[in-house]
């Protein structure tokens, strides 16, 4: 995964990595948070709002990721789900420019500050053609620290 601000657009462009699931941009900053042991790993599909998630640092995407409690270190946190409109797959440009629009009017709801203020950033997962076939039509949207190797405690409504 890559941050999501401009400072990365070249970086961004060169690690986007496609699953046959969903394609996930963006990640936290430092080390990877290490995968917990005994922690059941959910399909990113089946993703929800409030899941405190270890998705092993930048670069890393797979199907699945681990969801741990909040109050256990992780290095990302979902905190808005956007349904992206249509019949017809709109292309990952457009998918790309819903999610950073709305990600970034969603994280001033979560965060408790606008994304401009914020020290925070996010990344998100989001539908390939081959996922929105098989009714993948979502954003989730994820709040990350990149300036920490990972997060202890929820996210939501700290307002950093």
């Amino acid at each position: 995964m890559i941050p999501h601000r401009p400072v990365a657009a070249l970086a961004l462009a060169v690690a986007s990595i496609v699953l046959a699931g969903c394609t996930a941009l963006g990640g936290a900053g430092g080390a990877p948070t290490p995968t917990p042991t005994g922690v059941p790993e959910i399909d990113v599909l089946d993703l929800d709002v409030g899941d405190c998630l270890v998705t092993g640092g930048p670069g890393r995407v797979t199907q699945t990721v681990p969801v741990v409690d909040c109050s256990l270190e992780h290095d990302s946190e979902a905190y808005a789900n956007i349904t992206v409109e249509g019949s017809s797959f709109p292309g990952d440009d457009a998918i790309s420019t819903q999610a950073v629009a709305e990600c970034t009017t969603e994280f001033a709801t979560f965060i408790g500050l606008d994304y401009e203020k914020s020290n925070l950033d996010f990344a998100y997962y989001y539908p390939t053609e081959s996922s929105w076939e098989r009714g993948d039509h979502e954003i989730l949207c994820l709040a990350i620290d990149p300036g920490a190797e990972n997060v202890t405690g929820s996210l939501a409504g700290s307002a950093r």
